[in-house]
């Protein structure tokens, strides 16, 4: 059954592959990729980016370390390998796409909402890995977006905030709630990816990636439909798991 193997746009040249270690979405060409990805994070440029599945008790003394070993022994190189961490079902990440003036984009969100938190409230913070314990359990929210477009940079810093815009709304209208009962813009640990081909649309840049924007309204729509789909799959494993993320 595994590894499922997917094109997206149903372009060869971008493959998505799910597997319950990881999913990966491989380019024939390098892309442009912003992100906050513990591995290769910053801004790059990549052949290829990993969501990589950790189990609810993932809590090495040095996690980036232990996943570049990871990488190695899978055969990626994690100087080249933009790479999130999740413990949510990688293999049933979510994958939503846009076609938009010059361009298409491809959502992918992997969702974990037990670690649910509000922006602008206090509360605690750590310098390093927490030992995870029933009280405070991992969750992650993980979206990475594949842009089939020529992007500017400050396009792509445009299209973070779009898309956690897009992703708070989601949880409002989901109802996800913080550990006070407050309506939860995300988790604490959220990551997102931004990665563009730059490949040439009708001689087009997008140098915009606002809501009136047409990139920015097409990230809206993708991730919105994304998260929401993947916090319900997350509810669904809860009912069936009380324990998982």
């Amino acid at each position: 059954m595994f590894p499922i193997t997917y094109n997206l746009f149903q372009d060869p040249s971008f493959v998505l592959q799910l597997d319950p270690t990881h999913w990966r979405i491989q380019s024939v060409q390098e892309v442009d990729v912003l992100s906050n990805a513990p591995i290769h994070g910053g801004l790059s440029v990549t052949h290829t980016l990993i969501n990589r599945h950790v189990s609810l008790a993932y809590a090495p003394k040095d996690p980036l370390q232990e996943t570049k070993e990871w990488l190695r022994e899978a055969g990626y190189d994690p100087d080249q390998t933009v790479t999130l961490l999740t413990a949510a079902p990688v293999e049933k990440a979510i994958v939503t796409e846009q076609t938009f003036f010059q361009g298409r984009l491809a959502a992918i969100v992997t969702a974990g909402v037990s670690n649910a938190a509000r922006a602008g409230k206090p509360g605690p913070t750590y310098t390093e890995c927490p030992n995870m314990t029933h009280s405070t359990p991992p969750g992650t929210i993980n979206i990475a977006l594949w842009i089939d477009a020529q992007v500017s940079h400050s396009a792509m810093v445009n299209t973070v905030i779009t898309a956690t815009e897009a992703k708070a709304a989601a949880l409002a209208e989901m109802g996800v709630q913080d550990g006070d009962g407050d309506i939860a813009t995300g988790t604490t640990t959220d990551a997102v990816i931004i990665a563009a081909t730059q490949r040439e649309q009708g001689g087009w840049e997008h140098h915009y990636a606002g809501l009136a924007s047409p990139l920015g309204q097409a990230v809206g729509l993708a991730v919105h439909q994304a998260v929401r789909e993947a916090v319900s799959e997350q509810r669904k494993a809860r009912r069936w798991n009380p324990l998982s993320s």
